[in-house]
């Protein structure tokens, strides 16, 4: 597929004679039909789902109603009965035959509970081997155009990339510029992810050639 720039696009309405208040709506036509064909990418929180089942569980039926994304991933640091709602996590998403699920970091679990795949940390690609070793699908984070390679080379399906945009907490932003560089060396599927909260956020990231993009914010 030929990527097409917003300001290539409006030249070339503009040359075929179109004016500027129309290369505008085109415009906008153009980024939704980019947006949409992304990959979109749900990562929860504590802070909004919760580590209450049944609050958990309603929030993510509405929320996976509401966005339709295409990957989900089931990530709370500090729950401290982080497999029983995984457990949760893995019926709901089983309802919903077109999401992808993971479970964050632990291949064992991600395994037992028959979801997609496991999310690793990017101080796991050790074991990326290993879960690709039990059929399941292997997304990982990554922060650097070094590991995003390693990714590819040891055999991951996809990776995160991040931050692009400025996100608290997250260190400097990369930005889409290098968003794009990273996608011209690559081979691997790159969700975008950090910061990414607004429709102008996404609008950006269709830009480039990422598979999709990923968020915790975003999808609230």
């Amino acid at each position: 597929m030929k990527y097409v720039t917003l300001a290539s696009l409006k030249a070339l309405l503009i040359a075929l004679g179109y004016n500027c208040e129309v290369a505008k709506i085109y415009k906008k036509i153009y980024l939704r039909e980019e947006a949409q064909k992304m990959q979109k990418y749900l990562i929860t929180s504590e802070e909004f789902y919760t580590n209450i089942p049944e609050i958990f569980l309603s929030k993510m039926n509405l929320q996976l109603k509401k966005h339709r994304p295409s990957h989900v991933l089931y990530r709370d640091k500090s729950n401290q009965n982080y497999s029983k709602l995984s457990s949760v996590f893995a019926a709901v998403c089983a309802e919903y035959k077109d999401i992808k699920s993971f479970i964050h970091q632990d291949i064992e679990l991600s395994k037992e509970l028959h979801v997609s795949g496991v999310h690793l940390t990017s101080a796991q690609s050790h074991e990326i081997v290993k879960a690709k070793e039990l059929n399941l699908e292997v997304i990982i984070s990554t922060h650097t155009h070094e590991e995003v390679l390693q990714a590819q080379k040891l055999g991951a399906d996809a990776v995160t990339y991040s931050p692009i945009f400025a996100s608290p907490e997250k260190g400097r932003p990369k930005g889409v510029e290098d968003l794009k560089e990273l996608l011209e060396i690559c081979e691997i599927k790159v969700f975008a992810l950090g910061g990414i909260v607004t429709k102008e956020h996404v609008d950006m990231i269709a830009q480039t050639k990422a598979y999709g993009f990923a968020s915790i914010r975003y999808f609230y």
